[in-house]
């Protein structure tokens, strides 16, 4: 009688192990049990119905700089199974992938459908089983098998796989075998603030803002967007999975410092000086003297350094020049809440990564228990990062489980 190995969870992880294992030991029967009616949904609706596969980083060490939680657990993982031996997997399979200029990695079809119909095809062929509105109630470890209880029947395992993402039922579940864990909280989301400087301009952009979180290390520099609601963009969004602890903790009360062009005050102070000479007879709302700054956003930040727009620059004080360098430089926000970052709704928390051995992806507390995926305290920012742990912490436990 084949050994079985049973997967909960029907989602990018929970396919490419199936597959992994199934094509690397047919003596054993792979079953994935899926909840919903549907497999994959997360893969069909990331990176805007195109899926974001990957990222090309092709450096371990530097890949890792992008999970705030799992960056020191996933560089051992990473010189297993790396981006490009994603791209790799997907390739030899008939999906051609395509990097754009930044450095994201999709399907040439631009169409997650067709990750989905990959994966989907690549599972039948090896024979894995999928069970649909597989709702797991309880998972009892008997002395050699581990026995998932569902509402209809149960599934007996010698081997078990965790990959039902950020779930906090399934946690709490998983508290039951005696793994510790970390409470989730919201990582990646955009910033919610009302400020008069911000009203009526959204999709204003900035190439090479410095957000920072006042009193606080963190801070990131990338595009910033003005939204309806506040702030967003890459330097927003990497900016709010590195602090997500320390924003929960602050009840997603918190001032932002934006500097609007990344540089030192001083170096825009002389830079106004220098035009404050130059077109004395010119009004300060012409035209604004920063390329990056766009002429909606310069016109805001004027009157909130108390110039008034028909201004001539010879009529503009010192302390108005600091001002509007201030401005520019170190523009302060009162933000108060978050707004979930599109569909892409991403969970810091999870299965403490103490509990786990990252050679085989395997609980140090059950022999034959795996995880993958979200599941685990694993998060990273947006760009593919959160699939290529899945693709890889999905790999390496199905070659271990496939080992005899």
């Amino acid at each position: 009688m084949k050994q079985q190995v049973v997967i909960i969870g029907g989602g990018a992880a929970g396919f490419f192990a199936a597959i992994t294992i199934a094509e690397s030991n047919p003596d054993l029967e792979v079953t994935i049990l899926e909840k919903s009616k549907k497999v994959l949904q997360k893969v069909k609706v990331s990176g805007g119905g195109r899926c974001n596969v990957t990222h090309a980083c092709f450096i371990p060490q530097e890949l890792v700089e992008n999970y705030p939680r799992g960056k020191r657990e996933l560089l051992g993982p990473f010189h297993q199974f790396m981006t490009g031996d994603t791209m790799e997997w997907f390739e030899n399979r008939g999906v051609s992938l395509k990097i754009e200029a930044d450095n994201r990695i999709f399907p040439v079809s631009n169409n997650s459908q067709t990750i989905v119909d990959c994966l989907q095809q690549s599972a039948e062929n090896a024979g894995v089983h999928l069970i649909l509105q597989a709702h797991v109630n309880q998972i009892i470890k008997n002395e050699n098998q581990y026995e998932v209880i569902c509402n209809d029947k149960s599934y007996f395992a010698d081997k078990l796989l965790i990959t039902t993402g950020s779930s906090p039922k399934f946690w709490e579940l998983l508290s039951t075998l005696g793994h510790q864990i970390i409470p989730p909280v919201p990582s990646l989301f955009t910033f919610k603030i009302k400020d008069e400087r911000l009203d009526n301009i959204p999709g204003i952009s900035v190439p090479n803002a410095k957000v920072k979180l006042v009193n606080t290390n963190f801070e990131n520099t990338g595009p910033l967007l003005i939204t309806h609601w506040g702030l967003s963009g890459p330097a927003v969004l990497k900016l709010s999975a590195f602090a997500a602890i320390y924003l929960a903790e602050k009840n997603y009360e918190y001032q932002v410092s934006v500097n609007w062009l990344g540089q030192s005050f001083q170096k825009v102070f002389d830079k106004l000086q220098q035009l404050k000479s130059a077109q004395a007879k010119k009004t300060v709302e012409t035209k604004s003297p920063f390329e990056d700054i766009p002429k909606r956003l310069w016109l805001k930040l004027i009157v909130a350094a108390n110039i008034q727009l028909q201004q001539r620059w010879a009529d503009v004080s010192k302390k108005q020049v600091e001002n509007l360098a201030n401005q520019l430089t170190h523009s302060i926000f009162e933000a108060n809440g978050k707004t979930t970052f599109k569909e892409e709704f991403v969970t810091a928390g999870g299965v403490d990564l103490k509990e786990i051995h990252f050679k085989r992806f395997e609980s140090k507390l059950h022999k034959n228990l795996f995880f993958a995926g979200e599941v685990l305290n694993i998060d990273a920012v947006t760009g593919g990062f959160n699939f290529q742990n899945a693709w890889t912490g999905a790999y390496i436990a199905g070659k271990a489980i496939a080992e005899n």
